[in-house]
Order: C-alpha cells, then sequence, then structure tokens
C-alpha cells in the first residue's frame, strides 16, 4: 500500500515526477543514478529493492509503499 503519511508521499511523488521530467523515467528519488541506462533500470519506481526492504522493514527505502500491517509507520 501506498504510505498513509500524505506529507511523505507527497514529497516521494514529487521526486519521481521531477526524475521523471528531467530524464525521462520515475528513478527512485532516494537512489542515485549510474547514469548508466541499463544499470539504472533497476532503480526506476518500484524499484528491484522494493519487495525485499517491504518484507524487511515494512516499508521500502523511499517509504512510499509500505506493508498494510506497518501502516502507522511503526517497526
Amino acid at each position: 500500500m501506498l504510505n498513509p503519511d500524505n506529507d511523505v508521499l507527497d514529497r516521494v511523488i514529487k521526486g519521481l515526477a521531477r526524475n521523471e521530467q528531467k530524464f525521462g523515467h520515475r528513478y527512485c528519488p532516494c537512489r542515485l543514478r549510474s547514469r548508466d541506462e541499463e544499470k539504472d533500470k533497476a532503480i526506476i519506481c518500484p524499484c528491484i529493492y522494493h519487495q525485499d526492504e517491504i518484507v524487511k522493514d515494512g516499508h521500502c527505502h523511499c517509504m512510499l509503499y509500505y506493508r498494510p500491517d506497518k501502516k502507522n509507520g511503526s517497526n
């Protein structure tokens, strides 16, 4: 599910939109691009890391996606 905190949600969405306008893809705003288009495919949202991070931490690194049982932000 998406982060229930609207401030965080808005910040991440703005970062995704900025990256799409600037670079042509919705790169995760919390990850650094390598400038190698092939490698950077891994960080197009939802990135390849998000599912493992959600299982491990209850949310992805950007805090865009949350596990439903972590919706209040607690770990």
